[in-house]
């Protein structure tokens, strides 16, 4: 199973991609994946329901979040309500074991993503603020990256013997499943996801969807 860990909606500030949108893409494109993870920025959306448009178009929908520490961005899966008054979601400036230390408590996992990318990847700051305790997993294949951001990410990975995962980092419609996480097992929930997360279950992919 395929799942692109890592897009943006409408309801993220720079998103310009609607969820409606995403799907006929996925379908019309056939975009070889089932399902996104809409990971929108500095908040968790508890209103959405995506329930009977990821029916409709038989893909799996699922919500995160993306929030940012001083050691760049980081993708936590898992939110609960609880989470949310752990950490300040909206803020720029949390500090990054923090998160882990609350994801952790919470059942959630918390991921660094486009690591080695400047400023806002967590290998642009550990020369300055040394390796941050308790991560575990990092994506390692963005589809925004360029020149040798994966590169940094992966060379860093297998440092430090972070797992990988993959993510389009999508904010509009043409971009999405350009990098995915495959699955041995399939997942439905939230709760499935996280788990296999945990488990190491999984497996970073790039994959051509122009």
């Amino acid at each position: 199973m395929i799942l692109d860990l890592h897009t943006h909606s409408i309801k993220s500030d720079d998103g310009r991609a609607k969820v409606e949108n995403y799907c006929q893409w996925i379908r019309a494109k056939n975009i070889p994946i089932d399902g996104i993870v809409l990971t929108e920025h500095r908040q968790f959306d508890f209103d959405s329901d995506y329930t009977e448009l990821a029916e409709t178009n038989d893909l799996v929908i699922l919500k995160a979040s993306e929030v940012e520490t001083e050691y760049g961005h980081v993708l936590v899966y898992g939110v609960t309500d609880a989470l949310t008054q752990a950490f300040d979601f909206a803020s720029i400036n949390n500090v990054l074991e923090d998160v882990i230390q609350a994801a952790n408590h919470h059942g959630a996992i918390a991921v660094p993503c486009h690591p080695g990318r400047p400023k806002v990847g967590m290998f642009a700051h550990t020369e300055a603020r040394g390796i941050p305790k308790g991560v575990q997993i990092v994506e390692v294949y963005n589809g925004g990256s360029r020149d040798d951001e994966d590169q940094i990410a992966l060379n860093g990975a297998a440092e430090q013997g972070y797992l990988g995962i993959g993510g389009s980092d999508s904010h509009i419609v043409s971009h999405v499943g350009r990098c995915a996480t495959q699955f041995q097992h399939p997942i439905a929930t939230i709760d499935d996801l996280v788990a296999a997360l945990k488990a190491g279950d999984f497996e970073a992919i790039t994959l051509k969807t122009r």
